[in-house]
């Protein structure tokens, strides 16, 4: 089968994600800067993370349906307008500070890029399907045929996941320039930039969903609700993962007491690690595209354990050195576990839901990141940095038991009976025609 590189559609979807999450850096890297320097009060900076990812996870689920159930063309690149013209606000705000603007600004973003991020999730998986052979939405094909859809919907989310890594390890350092050197307005006008390139990359992508059409917002919220409470396996998994996302969120803060107090790296070592862990996500991802063929649920769980064996390794590094070896392999694990927990929800849902699914996975990263940070902050506060991890490492290595245990013999997910084949999997949902999912909260 060959490389999503090799169609071009797919190479554009991939181009305006990277684009996308280069951009994202020049701005979360000048927007922590502008609020720190203008506050200098850590609530305020929790604050512009909790309205820029944790507020926007009540609304993206809804957006997403809105969305998919329009007929109206240039939804997408709509999106990413709307995320151009709240960032050019951002910017004129750096002359004329005002935090509630900042905070409310941060929240309509943050609403418009997790929901352009879900639906152009959704769009490569089904662009990969029909350059596999197999139609996204409603085909009934063979057994053959749609295991060359699967596996293409697992290539096309590994190279997305390289990209992502990419832009990991060399986004920050840009972004930090830009501030460093031209300034704030800079970074955040460039980021405006990737978003008016995203838009005019994606204007004819259309993320309407057939079925969609028939049901309002409401109903097929209620419906997706429907679809993932009527399937075991797929509810488990969610629910879990959400688990391991506030363990991986609750690591972060921990992180920059860890570098500048436990190991006095100051904030050249805590870059550092940042790197390595980038740096280790590329070697992931790329491991996760060599191996496509590999039981999705056991690359889930590895990955999710590698993170653990990371977060065991900073609790017992008595140098910079080593703990950037541990970043590196939890950076790997990332790597690895993003792109099979999406391929799964993939290989599990009918097609027409993975736009509120992929939303669902959004938001979902989204609650950890507030879970995780509350959580990382006590943690530290009421023990250490090493007695932190350590309590981090062992909760996250019994989450990866827990997932390993939700796949079958070969590894893969446990699906209901009659949940294995995709014409399957759409009849029921349009007999269920009351469907959508939402809730819960990385990368990507």
């Amino acid at each position: 089968m060959r490389s999503p590189l090799e169609s071009a559609r797919l190479r554009r979807i991939l181009l305006a994600f990277t684009v996308n999450r280069l951009g994202g850096w020049f701005g979360l890297v000048a927007l922590l800067v502008l609020v720190f320097d203008h506050t200098h009060d850590a609530l305020a900076v929790s604050a512009l993370l909790l309205a820029w990812q944790a507020l926007p996870a009540f609304v993206v689920p809804a957006l997403v349906a809105r969305v998919e159930a329009s007929k109206r063309g240039g939804e997408l690149s709509g999106l990413y307008l709307i995320e151009a013209v709240a960032t050019a606000a951002l910017a004129v705000l750096v002359w004329h500070f005002w935090l509630p603007g900042v905070l409310i600004l941060a929240a309509i973003d943050g609403t418009a890029a997790l929901a352009a991020s879900a639906l152009l999730r959704a769009e490569l998986a089904r662009a990969a399907r029909e350059e596999a052979g197999a139609l996204a939405a409603g085909a009934h094909v063979g057994e053959e045929q749609e295991a060359r859809a699967q596996e293409a919907e697992r290539k096309a989310n590994a190279a997305l996941n390289i990209a992502f890594s990419a832009t990991f390890v060399v986004g920050p350092a840009l972004g930090g320039l830009v501030v460093a050197g031209p300034g704030v307005a800079t970074a955040l006008f460039i980021d405006v930039g990737s978003f008016v390139l995203c838009a005019a990359l994606l204007t004819d992508l259309h993320p309407h969903v057939e079925q969609a059409g028939v049901d309002s917002v409401r109903a097929r919220l209620r419906a997706a609700w429907q679809y993932v409470g009527e399937r075991v396996a797929l509810r488990k998994l969610l629910l879990v993962y959400a688990v391991a996302l506030a363990m991986f969120e609750t690591a972060a803060p921990i992180e920059v007491a860890f570098a500048k107090e436990t190991l006095h790296a100051g904030d050249r070592g805590l870059g550092l690690l940042f790197t390595c862990w980038g740096a280790g996500a590329v070697l992931g991802s790329l491991a996760f595209a060599r191996l496509h063929r590999r039981p999705l649920a056991l690359m889930l769980s590895a990955g999710t354990l590698a993170i653990g064996v990371a977060d065991g390794g900073f609790a017992l590094a008595p140098t910079l050195t080593v703990a950037c070896g541990a970043a590196i392999v939890g950076g790997a694990g990332n790597g690895v576990e993003l792109p099979a927990l999406v391929s799964l929800v993939q290989q599990v849902a009918p097609s027409h839901m993975h736009g509120r699914l992929m939303g669902a996975v959004e938001a979902l990263t989204a609650f950890a990141v507030a879970i995780g940070l509350a959580l990382g902050g006590t943690l530290v506060a009421l023990t250490s940095t090493r007695v932190a991890f350590a309590a981090v490492a062992a909760a996250t290595a019994v989450v990866a038991a827990v997932l390993l245990s939700l796949g079958r013999r070969g590894g893969d997910l446990a699906v209901d009976d009659g949940d294995q084949q995709s014409e399957t999997l759409d009849a029921q949902a349009d007999r269920a025609a009351p469907s959508p999912l939402r809730v819960l909260a990385e990368d990507p």
